[in-house]
């Protein structure tokens, strides 16, 4: 199976005809051609999943080639190939939705990957418009994005459970995206008309959470001047959400669970049942089976919630979903910030899909609105992404390439020979040296750029470079560092 349609187009047969041995040989389809004119008559005919464009044309300037492309093919991914120097261009080009730029000479492997990213984010494009339109058909569930088994297994769940009155019990990680679901339970059931009530039972304090709940007469407590319905009134024949169930007072467990038995409570301070017809979903980011055989946990309150219990897997268990969410996010904060579309490069996507997101789909929301904030072209780099998912790059590759330098344990063989075991200081010093040339190669050696990443003075990561003997003088398109790749690592001396 071919992985894509690749059209080249560039002016050097050398250049067309090395693209089209290497693309060949790693799975695409690959059609030439020598002139814009023809590159354009090319994607009038058929369809392409990328377009390798040059920039200096016999008859075209490239950059200028974008908005025709871009009203035959709205969706067409483009990468630019532009000779060093003419960087800066390549990158005023990302305002006409270029994906990418390469430059010359460049690495295949480099390449390949760039252009495998572009080829995947132009199926995600048509697949994320063909899912929408699928789960609205099957789901009726507008704001939830997904195709990976475990978040469809979910659905056919909800799907089931939302007509019923039973109490649901919804369990994930923070920022999985549980108040998502208990709306998509309530907006299905019968009760969609009603009131759906969520609380944080979490961040109101335990002597006013009863209150809240309940309500109170006057005179129930000191400021209590006047009678005042609980959120259990209010969402009478609706749907009451609790958010973080897991932090409610014993005193209140007792009492939800009366309201879920007897359907009836009292208002603080008063003697009169009031009788509710509530259906509640509870969530809560902690085992509750752990806190039952705790203590803290009532272990018949957790029975009656736990009837239908639906667990959310944390964003790490489903990455292919995370481009479609990003296409969602996109979309929502491109409209709310009143700018127009936005598209991450293919270097941004790939840390995005590498990063852990431990604070699941709400640290990536955040990510994606933060990067549409501060962006101010159409495609957005690496670097408008948060510190932690531009950083974990180089820890990984850091981790990956420690056992390297460690000494063997007892009985363990070692893998450098007749080499003494370095110290902690030269290990140390050999991965700060790593850690510095890995950004000196992502910034072209711009030494100032590099300090203004690392959040430290010039002065002092020229200090650092003269201490470790780093060679500042450029180096070649084609090089890369270990740590970037986690493989080819630059080979460890203790005795220097």
């Amino acid at each position: 199976m071919r992985k894509g349609i690749v059209l080249v187009v560039d002016d050097e047969v050398e250049i067309r005809d090395g693209l089209e041995a290497l693309l060949t040989s790693e799975g695409f389809d690959v059609e030439l051609a020598a002139t814009g004119e023809a590159g354009l008559q090319a994607i009038e005919e058929r369809p392409f999943d990328l377009v390798l464009l040059d920039v200096s044309l016999p008859d075209r300037n490239g950059l200028d080639m974008l908005p025709e492309i871009r009203r035959r093919d709205p969706q067409l991914s483009v990468i630019l190939i532009t000779a060093y120097g003419s960087i800066d261009m390549a990158r005023a080009a990302f305002k006409n939705g270029v994906q990418d730029y390469i430059t010359k000479p460049w690495s295949n492997d480099e390449l390949v990957s760039q252009v495998s990213l572009a080829v995947e984010g132009r199926r995600l494009r048509e697949e994320n418009l063909h899912l929408k339109r699928a789960l609205k058909q099957r789901y009726n569930f507008p704001n939830i994005v997904g195709k990976s088994e475990k978040m469809l297994a979910v659905l056919d769940l909800v799907t089931q459970v939302a007509p019923s009155r039973t109490t649901v019990l919804i369990s994930g990680e923070s920022g999985t995206g549980k108040e998502v679901i208990a709306k998509a339970i309530h907006a299905a059931s019968t009760r969609a008309d009603k009131a759906f009530i969520p609380i944080n039972t979490g961040s109101i304090p335990a002597d006013l959470l009863e209150s809240q709940l309940f309500g109170h007469v006057k005179g129930a407590f000191t400021s209590a001047i006047a009678s005042k319905k609980g959120l259990f009134e209010a969402a009478d024949q609706g749907t009451i959400f609790f958010d973080e169930i897991s932090t409610i007072s014993p005193e209140t467990q007792a009492k939800l669970l009366r309201v879920i038995q007897e359907r009836e409570f009292m208002r603080l301070g008063s003697t009169e049942t009031i009788k509710v017809d509530v259906r509640i979903l509870a969530a809560s980011n902690e085992d509750l089976r752990k806190l039952v055989s705790d203590g803290r946990f009532r272990e018949d309150l957790f029975h009656r919630l736990n009837v239908i219990p639906v667990h959310l897997p944390p964003l790490r268990h489903r990455k292919e979903d995370i481009p479609l969410l990003i296409d969602r996010f996109l979309v929502h904060f491109c409209k709310d910030n009143a700018k127009p579309h936005r598209q991450f490069t293919a270097g941004a996507l790939k840390q995005m899909m590498d990063y852990e997101w431990p604070g699941n789909v709400r640290e990536l929301e955040n990510a994606v609105e933060r990067a549409v904030v501060l962006s101010t072209q159409e495609a957005m780099d690496a670097d408008l992404l948060p510190e932690s998912v531009r950083t974990r790059e180089i820890v990984k590759g850091v981790r990956l390439q420690l056992a390297e330098f460690l000494p063997p344990l007892p009985g363990e063989i070692s893998t450098r020979g007749d080499i003494g075991a370095p110290s902690l200081f030269e290990i140390l010093e050999e991965v700060e040296k790593r850690i510095l040339t890995d950004m000196l190669e992502r910034t072209n050696w711009n030494q100032t750029e590099a300090a203004e990443r690392f959040q430290i003075p010039l002065s002092t990561l020229n200090q650092k470079i003269k201490r470790l003997g780093i060679e500042t003088r450029r180096r070649g398109a084609s090089t890369r560092s270990a740590l970037s790749y986690g493989h080819d690592p630059v080979e460890f001396s203790a005795g220097k």
